[in-house]
């Protein structure tokens, strides 16, 4: 489910993106924002999943301004952290920018991001007018702590995950005190993907089951 479109965004950047749509009339939109592996097929299936459950889904390929088309392996973790800080961020976000308004027809907009992805999400809710924002274990969240979520934001950490240990999730819980904070003791970095060694079926499932829960709350116009 889903094809490439393109995007340009607010500076003139073309990029590509994945837009899955639902069966019916979306319930929303949701801008599914990717590891550091780039526009992979997993992220591409995320986004699928996201448009079977009701909503219009699109994943921009936020490495396309370092090189068009980049999937790298899970084991490529040093490439892919190369390129992410080689980018900068306001352009980044100009990027999301783009996504949102690619859907915002559907109606109310969320971000969806994981690993760098997840802080991009937090910092798009900063920045950006969404209705919502989840995010999976986004460790540089703690770069814009100064910054304040304009929505409703939900945060999901591994207790066992060695990029972000306790002492740098309780930072980012302190500096984000109106968000929604879940941690699951058994899960490492990258619990939620079923492609990666540290995936954990029992905490996905109940992140997933939370974040489904919260972005029907907070995007589904009943009326």
């Amino acid at each position: 489910m889903g094809h490439d479109i393109r995007l340009k965004a607010g500076d003139g950047h073309e990029f590509d993106a994945w837009l899955a749509e639902p069966a019916t009339r979306p319930l929303g939109g949701i801008v599914v924002l990717q590891e550091v592996f780039g526009l992979t097929e997993h992220i591409r299936a995320v986004t699928g999943r996201f448009a079977a459950s009701g909503f219009l889904a699109i994943a921009p390929a936020l490495f396309d301004r370092a090189q068009p088309g980049i999937q790298l392996a899970y084991e490529d973790v040093a490439r892919g952290r190369e390129i992410m800080l080689g980018l900068d961020i306001d352009q980044v976000i100009t990027d999301v920018a783009a996504a949102v308004d690619h859907v915002t027809w559907a109606g109310k907009v969320a971000a969806v991001g994981y690993c760098w992805g997840g802080s991009i999400a937090d910092l798009a809710a900063c920045r950006l007018p969404l209705a919502a924002a989840v995010s999976y274990y986004g460790r540089m969240t703690t770069n814009w702590l100064d910054e304040q979520p304009q929505c409703p934001a939900q945060y999901h950490f591994g207790g066992r995950d060695p990029l972000i240990p306790p002492e740098l999730v309780e930072q980012i819980r302190a500096g984000r005190p109106d968000g929604e904070f879940h941690l699951y003791p058994d899960a490492g970095h990258g619990f939620s993907c079923d492609e990666r060694s540290d995936w954990h079926p029992e905490c996905a499932a109940l992140a997933a089951e939370r974040t489904a829960s919260f972005l029907q709350l907070h995007l589904w116009d009943q009326t």
